[in-house]
């Protein structure tokens, strides 16, 4: 299981931008099964994991800072950049797109190359597929720079293309959760299983194991509950037919179309390399409707404050009409 604390040889593992989202997760997951975290970024640490990890307030653009955080580690996470939502809210401009996220991505891989080390994790996006766009082309333009540093200096990479995964809990993107929740049922990934995914690359380097290419991608979507002939076959009625009248209320109360078919782009061979298995899917969105409405459900690491028993989003019961 995912929280299980792991029998592994202790890791040194620098996260880059390790004060976001997916960061402050995999700070937990990481510490739990007993590595050290480095969490380089501007931002502090979120207090949930305050004193887990050490940190290093400084950005991917300063060289020295990277040159120090490098010591000694065994494998870099690679999350710091500018998303597509600073693109589609025109807060940041191609200069800041190709700063941080192309110039940044070279110095570290750079400074890891320097440093000897020879494990890496880089976060792309399926916004590859928008490959002109100013976010989508600074992530072909990190592929591309994974898979020379993966040739030119024998390292081990898997690269990641996550869905956008920007969680319910961000309130500066989502007002509330039913905005969150009109997002998700297009078809998405919860964060919670793309940490589940970045934690699973990190172990099977860690236990030698070799990408099957260099810097090996691999594509991280959510967990669905239709079966293919639902899908092959959907109408108007597929999700009534699979959820029930009472979801099909519930849903539509919070403005969510239940005639719209998901968007479904697949995660066979992360599945198959490193055993993801998402977790998260509508019926854990209608649950958490159910349950907490435009709340919401309250930040995964404070509910596991309260239990001591930690577990990631998207492992609640299913929902039941």
């Amino acid at each position: 299981m995912l929280l299980q604390k792991s029998r592994r040889e202790r890791l040194k593992v620098l996260l880059t931008g390790g004060s976001g989202d997916l960061g402050v997760l995999l700070t937990r997951q990481l510490t739990r099964q007993g590595d050290e975290v480095v969490n380089l970024d501007v931002v502090p640490p979120h207090e949930a994991v305050c004193g887990e990890a050490a940190h290093i307030a400084a950005s991917i653009l300063d060289r020295a800072a990277l040159k120090k955080a490098m010591q000694g580690v065994d494998c870099v996470v690679h999350i710091a950049a500018w998303h597509g939502i600073h693109e589609n809210q025109g807060t940041k401009d191609a200069y800041d797109f190709h700063d941080l996220n192309v110039t940044g991505t070279f110095n570290v891989f750079q400074a890891a190359a320097e440093a000897g080390v020879k494990k890496a994790v880089l976060i792309s996006s399926t916004s590859t597929d928008d490959r002109y766009g100013l976010y989508g082309h600074t992530k072909i333009l990190n592929e591309e720079m994974a898979r020379a540093y993966a040739e030119r200096h024998d390292m081990d990479i898997l690269t990641l293309r996550p869905r956008a995964f920007i969680p319910p809990w961000n309130k500066s993107v989502y007002k509330d959760f039913g905005a969150w929740a009109n997002w998700f049922w297009k078809g998405a990934v919860h964060v919670s299983d793309v940490c589940q995914a970045t934690l699973k690359s990190v172990n099977f380097l860690k236990d030698g194991k070799k990408p099957e290419e260099p810097a090996q991608i691999l594509t991280i979507d959510g967990a669905y509950d239709y079966t293919k002939a639902e899908l092959d076959n959907w109408t108007k009625e597929s999700f009534t037919a699979r959820y029930g009248a009472k979801a099909e209320k519930l849903a539509q109360s919070f403005g969510l179309d239940t005639a719209r078919k998901p968007k479904i782009v697949g995660s066979g061979e992360a599945e198959k390399l490193i055993g993801y298995r998402p977790a998260y899917s509508l019926a854990n969105l209608l649950e958490e409707l159910e349950k907490y409405g435009q709340n919401g459900p309250p930040f995964p690491l404070e509910e596991a404050k309260e239990d001591e028993k930690p577990r990631p989003q998207g492992t609640t019961k299913k929902y039941s009409p």
